[in-house]
């Protein structure tokens, strides 16, 4: 699993209020680092002090404290090669076809 950073104060707020996670405290920390990684639709995290993250490299984090299903994660947080929308998969055959329907209800394709 590859572990990603955050280092925006917004964004780490944003993803405690959303996990509802009153297990850690962001006060506590002089900067802090969300640390996560997804993994088949879960998300694994941790929050390290920023000096910390530094002297060690993400590339070293192994762990986790805490996970949490990403339905329940901010938006920002999906890797985007795990949102396989469906309907983002259209060809361009398949857009003209729907245009030409929407302009043309009564047309046969």
């Amino acid at each position: 699993m590859e572990f990603r950073q955050e280092r925006d104060p917004k964004k780490i707020k944003e993803f405690l209020y959303l996990t509802e996670n009153h297990k850690i405290e962001i006060r506590h920390y002089k900067s802090p680092v969300l640390v996560w990684g997804v993994q088949e639709g879960t998300a694994y995290y941790s929050i390290w002090e920023a000096d910390t993250l530094q002297r060690y490299g993400l590339e070293n984090v192994d762990g986790w404290d805490y996970e949490e299903d990403l339905t329940f994660c901010p938006d920002w947080m999906a890797d985007a090669e795990e949102e396989d929308d469906d309907d983002l998969d259209l060809d361009d055959d398949d857009l003209g076809l729907i245009c030409d329907l929407k302009i043309n209800p009564h047309k046969k394709a």
